[in-house]
C-alpha cells in the first residue's frame, strides 16, 4: 500500500506531461488552476489507496497517467464550464419552477443584454442631469396597467409579503382566513413569513368556510392588516365560502386605520377567462374592488423575470420606498430591464403573441398537433428504430398557478426497440442541450406546447444522435 503511494508521480513531473499541456490549452485555463486540480485528484487517489479502495491502475504506469488525467479533465470541464445551462422543456409544464419558470420574450432578452453591456440611467435623471431613482422605470407602466396610484419592485413575491407585513404590522395583528394559510413550493408558508415579519397571526373561519362576521369578531385595537391570500396552488371544492375583496373593503370603512392587503400570487394583468383558462384574479380588478395594496410575482403568469411587484395606494407605497428594507430587497438593472420590456408588451396589446408563457398557455391545441405532425415526419425520415406515436394529452401551467387547469395538447411518444425509456430519457437529459421529457407507460413523451419552434432542430439533432440504431 505504501509502495503504491510512493509510486504516485510528483506534481512537478505531471506538470511537464503532454496530457497536462493538452488540458491547459483545450480549456485555456491558468497554469496554477490546473495544477490545483491535479493536486486535488492526487490527494483523492492517495486517500483511496490508503483506505484500500483504489481500483485503478498501479501508480507510475502509463495506464495510471491516462486515468489520472481523465479525472483531471473531467474536473476541469466541471469547474470551467457554465453551471447554469440551456434546457429544452418538453415536459408540458409551462411555468416549470425547476427550470426557471417563465421564458422572457426576445425583446425583453435584448433589453437585458443591452442594459448589461452598457452603463444606464438606472438612478440618473437624464432630463434634469441629477440623481434619479430606479423605481421610476417600471412604476408608470404598472400604474397604467393596474390603475394603482403607485408601485414598487422587490426581488420576489415572498419578499414583498414579508416587506409589507414587517412595515405595517410589526408587533401588531394581521387577520387572515384559515383557508388562506397556504404553503407553496420550497416550504414557503404564509404563517411562517408572518411570524418572521414580526406580525401576530389571527386566524378566522375554518379551512373551508369563512364569513364576514369572522373578520368582524376578530378585529381589535391591535389589528393592523386584513390579509387575503389567493390560494394559487390548491383549491377547495364543495361546501365552501369566503369573503371577497369588495365585502372586506366595505367592512373596512368602519375601521379607517386598517389596511386591506391582498397577496395575489401569480399576477394576472389580463383576464384569461375568454380563453377558458381558470379564474385567476386580475390585479386591476382587485385594486378597483378596494384593496389598499396588492403584491404578485413577475415570473409566473405575468411572464417576466423573477420579481415581487407591490402596487396600490400612494401613501403606503411611499412608506415602503422610504423603508430601509427597500434597499435590502431592491432589484438590479437587468431585472428592471426585463420587467420593463415585458410590461410594454401588455401596454402595446401584444402580450399573447410576444410573451412566451402567455403564448404557450393560450396556444390552440390544433397548432400543437400540426407541429407534432411535422416533427414526426422529419424524425421518421432519419430513424427507423423508433416507434413514433402522436397522442392526445394535457399540459400544465405550473408555478403554483391554476392547479385546476389542464390544457389540451398533443404529444410525440417515442419507444426505441433497444433502449429503455428511462435510459433514453437520461441520454437526452445529460446531453447538450439538456432535454427534459416525461415517461408514460415505457414511452418517452415530448409535449410541443413547451418546446419553442426554434428548439425543434436541436431536438431533432439530439434524437438523430442517440446510439443504438
Amino acid at each position: 500500500m505504501l509502495d503504491m503511494v510512493r509510486s504516485i508521480p510528483p506534481i512537478h513531473e505531471l506538470q511537464k506531461t503532454d496530457l497536462f499541456l493538452y488540458i491547459q490549452n483545450k480549456y485555456q485555463i491558468p497554469y496554477e488552476q490546473l495544477t490545483s486540480i491535479v493536486k486535488d485528484e492526487i490527494s483523492d487517489i492517495r486517500e483511496s489507496i490508503l483506505k484500500n479502495n483504489w481500483k485503478g491502475s498501479y501508480p507510475g504506469t502509463a495506464e495510471f497517467s491516462k486515468e489520472l488525467f481523465t479525472r483531471v479533465e473531467n474536473s476541469t470541464a466541471h469547474r470551467f464550464t457554465y453551471s447554469i445551462k440551456k434546457v429544452i422543456n418538453a415536459t408540458g409544464t409551462i411555468l416549470h419552477t425547476n427550470v426557471g419558470r417563465a421564458r422572457l420574450s426576445k425583446e425583453a432578452a435584448e433589453h437585458v443584454k443591452e442594459t448589461a453591456l452598457s452603463y444606464t440611467n438606472l438612478e440618473y435623471d437624464i432630463e434634469k442631469g441629477t440623481r434619479g431613482t430606479r423605481h421610476t422605470h417600471v412604476e408608470e407602466l404598472i400604474k397604467a396597467l393596474t390603475g394603482a396610484e403607485a408601485a414598487l419592485i422587490v426581488n420576489n413575491n415572498a419578499a414583498a409579503v414579508y416587506f409589507i407585513l414587517h412595515t405595517f404590522a410589526k408587533d401588531k395583528e394581521v387577520v387572515i382566513s384559515r383557508g388562506e394559510l397556504i404553503e407553496i413550493g420550497g416550504s414557503f408558508r404564509v404563517s411562517a413569513i408572518m411570524e418572521e415579519s414580526g406580525a401576530k397571526l389571527i386566524e378566522v373561519g375554518t379551512t373551508n368556510r369563512t364569513h364576514l362576521k369572522d373578520y368582524e369578531n376578530a378585529i381589535s385595537d391591535q389589528t393592523s392588516i386584513i390579509l387575503k391570500v389567493h390560494t394559487s396552488n390548491f383549491t377547495i371544492k364543495g361546501f365552501t365560502s369566503s369573503v371577497d375583496t369588495e365585502a372586506l373593503y366595505n367592512f373596512k370603512q368602519n375601521h379607517p386605520s386598517l389596511l386591506l392587503y391582498e397577496d395575489l400570487g401569480s399576477g394576472v394583468l389580463i383576464d384569461l377567462n375568454p380563453f377558458g383558462i381558470g379564474d385567476e384574479p386580475v390585479v386591476s380588478r382587485k385594486l378597483k374592488a378596494g384593496a389598499d395594496i396588492v403584491s404578485f410575482s413577475g415570473d409566473k403568469l405575468l411572464g417576466g423575470p423573477q420579481a415581487g411587484i407591490i402596487a396600490g395606494k400612494k401613501e403606503y407605497i411611499e412608506k415602503l420606498k422610504k423603508h430601509q428594507l427597500a434597499r435590502v430587497l431592491r432589484v438590479d438593472k437587468m431585472t428592471i430591464a426585463a420587467l420593463e420590456a415585458t410590461l410594454l408588451h401588455y401596454l402595446k396589446g401584444e402580450a399573447f403573441t410576444k410573451i412566451p408563457a402567455l403564448h404557450s398557455i393560450t396556444m390552440d391545441a390544433s397548432i400543437v398537433r400540426q407541429r407534432v405532425d411535422d416533427f414526426r415526419m422529419k424524425l421518421s425520415n432519419e430513424r427507423e428504430d423508433f416507434t413514433i406515436t402522436i397522442r392526445e394529452g394535457t399540459s400544465q401551467i405550473g408555478g403554483g398557478s391554476l392547479p385546476d387547469v389542464s390544457l389540451k395538447t398533443y404529444v410525440l411518444s417515442l419507444k426505441h426497440k433497444n433502449i429503455k425509456a428511462e435510459d433514453l430519457s437520461m441520454q437526452l437529459r445529460t446531453g447538450e442541450p439538456c432535454i427534459l421529457t416525461r415517461i408514460h407507460q415505457e414511452e418517452v413523451i415530448f409535449d410541443f406546447r413547451t418546446i419553442a419552434i426554434e428548439e425543434e432542430d436541436l431536438l431533432l439533432e439530439a434524437l438523430k444522435g442517440i446510439p443504438g440504431r
